[in-house]
């Protein structure tokens, strides 16, 4: 059994680039070359491998057929979207990267961005449309243009937002510069503010966003943490979280994930261990599965007394001791539809342990990870060292499914929360700021260390409120989780 290892369950496939200088032979030969690599890369790896024909361990025994197979696809992203089990949907999570390199900053949260996060809403039977902010990174074109969490926006490129033109408008949310008008709320009524230009710029985004203590919810005192993603060059900053909550000596702690739709396996576990001080090294809290070709990496991520620090690179700098509590008996967390992967594996993986009590709505679903794959057949397609280095392509397919030490992992429609669910879409024209006790999903939780069983005192809006799915963004891995890949090392 493995213990804790650096993971990336996103195993990143690099693809040869063509030229366009090549005559058509030159062409169709290093497509070919590149569709191989997909080819031979998800047979070895992709989790559900034994459920796509083409994936069948026979198909590359002649190699005359194998090659005309492969010519058939005339980019390998076409080859790997065939590849994918769609029955039932059931694989909704795998993808085509482009670049490498740059995801691989993404993972660590280097992106290009406003530095906004956002929901769409109906606010009316008539269709009216609005965006309610839900949060501003820090140092961001946001932030700078003194956009606020609970801002409402009713207008995109002077394009106001209905149900007709919600879906197209919104796009411009994922360009390099947008205007945005703002509004604001009384009775219904929206009046106009003014306008907002941003400039997307590339921003590392720490997502130990908030620390907070209450010093007496009931006579208790009660630690708040912001998280927004398991992201693994920031490990140290959440052990001082960590540390201050120690100082603080909390009795119950609030973990909000509404916003985190997962990151780093390793991370996850890192986390798992400060919350729970009980559990030794010799105590999982996570397994990993892999398909029947790699079965013998099947293992554990245990809970663990020191953590690895990393720099915006990946690359390991040095370790510290966690900072584990030791009294707390279970554990509360803020949820949404956005909560996923990691996240849902820190509720999946604690809940062996301690009782973990959710607030919020319905988590998203997601026990299956990716890890980065490259062009680098030596290393069995896991070593960017020993990667193609003609082109910068890769692959993240889904390669294993993650249970807790109960062996469950029955949780592909989401987690529900404990009490009524509850919705932050329902207070848009109420949006508080984090740590508010105020705040609606604060409060709510709040109120149930108090013995409190009803919402408080922030009022719900019209039944009529309808949220609306953005179309999706540049960033695919939102809601995965990873490993780094010298797992398969170690």
């Amino acid at each position: 059994m493995k213990s804790i290892k650096s993971l990336v369950l996103i195993l990143l496939i690099a693809l040869t680039a063509t030229s366009c200088f090549k005559d058509e032979d030159d062409i169709i030969s290093t497509t070919s070359n590149k569709n191989d690599f997909v080819w031979q890369a998800m047979n070895s790896w992709y989790n559900w491998k034994n459920e796509v024909p083409a994936l069948d361990d026979a198909q590359d025994d002649n190699s005359l057929s194998f090659q005309a197979y492969l010519e058939q696809y005339d980019t390998p992203e076409n080859l790997f979207n065939s590849l994918i089990y769609k029955t039932g949907e059931v694989d909704r999570f795998s993808w085509f990267i482009e670049d490498y390199i740059e995801q691989e900053q993404a993972f660590q949260g280097i992106t290009k961005s406003f530095g906004l996060r956002f929901e769409g809403v109906q606010i009316n039977t008539a269709g009216d449309v609005v965006i309610y902010v839900r949060h501003v990174a820090d140092n961001s074109p946001a932030s700078d243009a003194n956009i606020n969490r609970g801002d409402i926006i009713n207008a995109i490129n002077g394009t106001t937002l209905t149900t007709a033109t919600y879906n197209t408008a919104v796009n411009n949310l994922y360009e390099d510069q947008v205007t945005l008008s703002f509004v604001s709320e009384n009775s219904g009524t929206l009046t106009p503010i003014g306008d907002k230009t941003i400039t997307a710029t590339v921003l590392s985004e720490n997502p130990v966003f908030l620390t907070k203590a209450f010093n007496d919810i009931d006579g208790k005192k009660v630690g708040y943490l912001l998280y927004n993603g398991f992201r693994s060059s920031y490990n140290d900053e959440l052990n001082a979280a960590f540390a201050y909550f120690k100082n603080e000596n909390i009795s119950e702690l609030i973990l909000d994930l509404r916003l985190n739709g997962g990151g780093s396996v390793e991370t996850s576990a890192y986390l798992a261990s400060m919350i729970y001080a009980n559990a030794t090294e010799d105590d999982g809290f996570a397994e990993l599965r892999f398909n029947d070709k790699h079965d013998n990496e099947n293992g554990y991520y245990n809970f663990t007394n020191t953590l690895s620090v990393y720099n915006s690179d990946g690359d390991k700098t040095g370790e510290q001791p966690i900072n584990r509590l030791s009294t707390l008996t279970q554990l509360y967390v803020i949820t949404s539809n956005n909560t996923a992967s990691a996240s849902e594996m820190i509720i999946n993986g604690l809940r062996s342990y301690i009782p973990v009590k959710l607030i919020g709505a319905t988590t998203y679903g997601k026990n299956v990870g990716s890890i980065t794959l490259y062009d680098s057949p030596s290393s069995d397609y896991t070593k960017q060292s020993s990667a193609n280095a003609n082109h910068l392509n890769a692959l993240q397919p889904i390669v294993f499914q993650i249970f807790n030490k109960d062996g469950e992992s029955d949780y592909t429609t989401g987690f529900v929360p404990d009490i009524a669910e509850i919705n932050e879409y329902d207070y848009w024209n109420n949006t508080l700021p984090f740590g508010d006790e105020n705040e609606a999903l604060l409060q709510a939780a709040l109120n149930n260390i108090k013995g409190i069983v009803d919402r408080g005192t922030n009022t719900k809006n019209s039944v009529n409120n309808r949220l609306l799915e953005a179309p999706k963004s540049n960033n695919k891995f939102e809601f995965d989780m990873y490993i780094n890949n010298d797992f398969f090392s170690n």
